[in-house]
């Protein structure tokens, strides 16, 4: 009787979708972040590359 009533609740619990929005959002934040991990070397480089020629450009202009 008492593995009926579990079942039934876990049936229950399984069945409500009322929490899977912030799972998903979860989930989405984690794989995100593993990404960025993963990438991190490339990214930082990226930037400091796209500040450089940004520095470049704006002294450039700003020394005429």
């Amino acid at each position: 009787m008492n593995m009926l009533k579990l079942a039934s609740k876990w049936r229950t619990f399984w069945r409500n979708e009322q929490g899977l929005g912030t799972l998903e959002i979860i989930l989405i934040i984690a794989v995100v972040i593993i990404i960025a991990l993963l990438f991190k070397d490339w990214i930082i480089a990226l930037i400091e590359n796209l500040m450089g020629k940004a520095d470049d450009e704006a002294s450039r202009i700003f020394d005429n």
